[in-house]
């Protein structure tokens, strides 16, 4: 194999590379936090007191966990109603609703 077939190989290898990582970086962008919108065990993260982090949260829908969701979908997702028939949201911040019992 000659020097020249060598160095076209690597390059295409170091293009591919950046090409990826781009793609990661990007997606990664067009995300955002969403507190109250996972559902028991599949937080992605933050569950309150007495958890640690990623799928620990213990009821659907806790306030004060979160989930990465689309970039701008947050506050419009639709939910269920609570038990109450009272409407969900997604949000911004943590919530003080559907908390675990202590």
């Amino acid at each position: 194999m000659s020097i020249q077939s060598k160095s076209l190989i690597i390059a295409g290898a170091l293009t591919a590379a950046l090409c990826s990582v781009a793609t990661v970086a990007s997606a990664e962008d067009a995300m955002e936090k969403c507190f109250g919108v996972a559902l028991a065990g599949q937080n992605d993260c933050k569950a309150g007191e007495g958890t640690t982090c990623a799928g620990t949260s213990k009821v659907d829908f806790q306030g004060n966990s979160w989930k990465f969701v689309p970039a701008g979908t947050c506050m419009t997702m639709e939910l269920p109603a609570d038990g109450a028939g009272m409407m969900r949201n997604g949000a911004m911040e943590e919530l003080m609703r559907d908390l675990p019992e202590a």
